[in-house]
């Protein structure tokens, strides 16, 4: 009698017996198998032995009439479990892949999902949050774009008594952080607004103390935050407490204590002062703007429509005003110019503003909020895949199985809940993991990013309910197609290992390869992109040296004193030179502009920034004087003298010799004047950042309050200690303190730099996870081709031209996927690039790395297994012929 196939116990065994049953069964399964051999003929002695195997070891649970088919409900779904974990277990190595990979997927795209939401956030903490808009200054005047957040003192009232729509209007001003004084003791890290007294109803800011509709009413009163009364007061009832504000020589009496600002706040001020009694709030004068001024609408007002009213209200009000000033309104857009008031949804400020230089705060941008989402889609995507492919290449290692189930008389539909059930216990595998992944990395995320966000927000039952809705359409994602595509394989075929839509499933595996290697070769190409732009904003050239300066912002705060402090300074050896100015190009700044024009050509003026200086400013700086001359002590007429850059040169039309020319500059907003004589012309160089164009600038002989100190030594650790002992020695009441000029400018562009670091990081974690998918398919495939291997071997064929066989076809696909990832990475980083008005020309040779990267590391992600394959011997895998 033929002896039994060894392979077919191997495969009973593997799919239904349980591992202790094994040992003492197997004589008995061998006997069997022979009776049943012989009453029936070879053909049929397979299925016929099987059926009385599975009535033999499952008697409790599978009707010998009816088999497979009728197994009972909880024995089913406990049965699909047994199995799906018996399954997994046995292809470890796969499965380890698969659950690594979905787990990592799942973790960014939770990571990133708290990133978005909290971004997306912003301001929606106001009860009326729809209704809340902020009124802006956009237009074009002479050549210049205007973008400005804010607007004159008068619009906010003008508003609210013109429109019935506008049910509430109130503004706000920044005040800096002025010294505060309470029982003699100073305090100084504030952040002081002032606020008309309707701003706690148009604010969701919930009060501790006090009465949010009348905290304000009167003149000198406060409203302070939770942490700030904490500071000033301990345990004392701050109300009615009153306050010294030392600079404006006032007091103000504490009305309120309100909960700190939100995180997710546009603002982020301690103290509120009222601005009732205060005569700049009160003027009537719309060509000057300091105020934020906030507007409520009537729920269901038309934005567009209240928008297309506001020229109206310019001509109006400010058209007047201008006249004044020697030209006419209608004269005055006639000649191209154009300004105007237009509305910006409280929620869009954070993420949409185009105001960012004059807004309260640094905001966010949609872009980045568009390309991490879309990294972590991509992510969760590229995750689904590996195991779609994992799991539709591995069809033809369970062809028997579900041959056997199939005539055992199992429906296709508990093929397919069989398959899904596998796909289930790997994605909670996977979000359990994930879980574990996320609570390790969102400490250094925040860190990363500069956000506070918890994992805590997860557990929220909102949540809760989306992530297990995510649960299962990962399951349905990822587990689909395989559970469809092998329940759908015919018997005949299936016992006789031949699987008759193989093809298929090849190419539908190389389109998910092509896919997930253009988001990678995208992702690497953008990194690319990104990391070149910010290597370009830290090595352009400026037009000034930041490095070894220092700004001594507060020595201010020394009085008469502050010259004796600097001549100390300058005496010692290890300082090059020192400059009074609180004018710096980088960091905040002292800020400062009029109208400027030539001659009497009045309705030319330009709006230019004007920079208060001492005669070493430009040295110190490391600036470059092109023409004229500095600014000297020995010289009584430098108060009306000038120097400018080479854009104000351009601009104002100086010609090529502007030494000597006369500009004329306004004093006022009722027609006053000043004449400047420009005495020399510097190199232009950036005080605003790259994102803007450099302006037409003015530098003024007026030694303003603030140090800037270029020192000879990098060694500054010494030399600011010993200007610490200086400063102590004036028994200032104010604390030292001091900023680098490099570490300023770098600041500057800290968004980006978040923005580039978190993308090199999702962006390697995407990659890998591609790779991931990649190294479990050419295992597979070295699996599926290890006879031929060893045939080609034993034929003569060499390591590399078995790396080559098995890597080829691979290869090709990730360069295929180039067609796609170039010319779409090349589209988002245009857009990304455009934000800057100095950026990066993307150049060729950014393509060839980019595609180089990528096959390298595709390469040799494949290269250990197929090496591997490669170096096997052939005995092995030929042993069983």
């Amino acid at each position: 009698m033929e002896k039994v196939p060894p392979k077919l116990f191997h495969d009973f065994f593997r799919w239904f017996c349980h591992p202790e049953l094994r040992d003492h069964i197997e004589g008995d399964l061998i006997e069997l198998y022979r009776e049943r051999e012989k009453e029936s003929g070879r053909s049929n002695a397979d299925i016929k032995f099987i059926v009385d195997v599975m009535m033999l070891l499952r008697p409790g649970i599978i009707k010998p009439t009816e088999g497979y088919k009728n197994l009972n409900t909880h024995g089913m779904y406990k049965s699909y479990f047994k199995i799906g974990w018996r399954n997994l277990l046995k292809n470890k190595g796969l499965f380890a892949i698969n659950v690594t990979g979905l787990a990592m997927g799942i973790a960014t795209c939770l990571i990133i999902m708290l990133f978005v939401v909290d971004e997306l956030s912003f301001d929606r903490y106001n009860e009326k949050a729809n209704q809340i808009v902020r009124v802006i200054l956009k237009g074009k005047v002479n050549g210049e774009i205007i973008k400005e957040a804010v607007t004159p003192a008068p619009v906010g009232p003008t508003l609210k008594a013109e429109f019935p729509e506008v049910v509430a209007a109130t503004r706000l001003r920044r005040e800096g952080s002025p010294k505060i004084t309470y029982k003699n003791v100073t305090y100084r890290n504030n952040k002081v607004a002032l606020v008309d007294p309707n701003f706690f109803e148009v604010f969701t800011l919930p009060f501790i103390q006090g009465n949010p509709k009348t905290a304000l009413a009167e003149p000198h009163t406060i409203v302070i935050t939770q942490d700030q009364a904490i500071k000033y007061f301990g345990d004392e009832d701050p109300i009615n407490k009153l306050l010294d504000f030392n600079e404006p020589g006032e007091q103000y009496r504490v009305t309120g204590i309100i909960k700190d600002v939100p995180a997710n706040s546009h603002f982020h001020f301690n103290l509120f002062v009222s601005l009732e009694g205060m005569a700049h709030a009160k003027e009537d004068n719309w060509l000057e703007s300091n105020y934020y001024t906030y507007v409520v609408l009537a729920e269901g007002t038309n934005q567009a429509g209240l928008e297309s009213k506001l020229p109206a209200i310019i001509k109006k009000y400010m058209g007047p005003q201008v006249a004044r000033m020697g030209m006419t309104f209608e004269k005055f857009t006639e000649s191209g110019n154009e300004i105007g008031l237009f509305i910006q949804p409280v929620t869009d400020i954070h993420l949409h503003s185009d105001t960012q230089h004059s807004d309260l705060e640094p905001g966010g941008d949609i872009k980045s909020v568009y390309i991490f989402a879309a990294v972590a889609v991509f992510m969760l995507l590229i995750a689904c895949i590996n195991f779609m492919n994992l799991s539709t290449a591995g069809a033809t290692k369970r062809n028997k199985e579900i041959g056997v189930k199939k005539v055992l008389g199992t429906r296709r539909s508990q093929l397919v809940q069989q398959f899904l059930t596998e796909s289930f216990i790997s994605t909670a595998g996977a979000m359990i993991l994930a879980a574990i992944l996320v609570g390790i990395s969102l400490p250094a995320f925040n860190q990363l990013s500069g956000k506070e966000l918890v994992a805590s927000f997860l557990f929220s039952p909102k949540v809760m309910t989306g992530l297990f809705l995510l649960a299962i359409l990962i399951t349905l994602l990822a587990g689909s197609y395989p559970a469809f595509f092998l329940s759908s394989v015919k018997p005949i075929a299936a016992l006789k290992n031949k699987l008759t839509n193989g093809g298929q499933s090849k190419g539908i595996r190389s389109a998910l390869v092509v896919f997930q290697f253009i988001i990678s070769a995208c992702l690497i190409f953008s990194m690319i992109i990104v990391n070149q732009q910010m290597s370009y904003i830290q090595d352009k050239e400026i037009g000034y040296d930041r490095d070894q300066l220092s700004v001594l912002r507060e020595s201010w705060l020394l009085g008469k004193n502050e010259k004796a402090f600097m001549n100390q300074i300058m005496n010692d050896p290890r300082v090059e030179s020192v400059t009074m100015s609180g004018f710096i190009p980088a960091g905040p700044t002292n800020m400062s502009m009029t109208g400027v024009y030539t001659g009497r050509q009045r309705e030319s003026f330009r709006r230019t920034t004007l920079y208060d200086i001492d005669e070493q400013y430009i040295p110190t700086m490391g600036m470059k004087l092109l023409a004229g001359r500095n600014f000297s002590k020995d010289s009584g007429s430098d108060s009306s003298n000038v120097i400018i850059n080479e854009t104000a040169v351009k601009i104002f039309e100086l010609g090529e010799d502007p030494v000597g020319k006369a500009l004329t500059a306004n004093t006022n907003n009722n027609g006053g004047t000043r004449s400047l004589t420009v005495i020399g012309v510097i190199k232009d160089f950036h005080f605003r950042s790259l994102h803007e164009t450099i302006a037409p600038l003015i530098m003024l002989n007026n030694p303003s309050r603030g140090l800037i100190i270029r020192t000879k030594t990098k060694e500054m650790a010494g030399l600011l200690s010993s200007i610490e002992d200086k400063w102590k020695a004036f028994h200032v009441e104010e604390p030292f303190s001091y900023a680098l000029l490099d570490e300023l400018y770098n600041e500057t562009y800290l968004a980006e730099q978040k923005m580039g670091n978190i993308l090199k990081i999702f962006g390697a974690l995407t990659i890998f996870v591609a790779c991931l998918g990649l190294f479990g398919l050419v295992t597979f495939t070295a699996e599926q081709r290890i006879k031929e291997i060893g045939i080609r071997k034993v034929l003569g064929a060499n390591v590399r031209e078995i790396v080559s066989l098995l890597s080829r076809d691979l290869i090709i696909l990730v360069a295929i996927s180039f067609v796609v990832a170039f010319p779409f990475g090349s589209y988002l980083m245009d857009k990304w690039l455009q934000d800057f008005s100095y950026r990066i020309d993307i150049q060729w040779w950014v393509y060839a790395l980019a595609g180089i990267a990528t096959l390298v590391i595709a390469f040799l992600t494949m290269s250990f297994q197929t090496i591997k394959s490669a170096l096997a011997n052939p005995v092995e895998s030929l042993r069983s012929e």
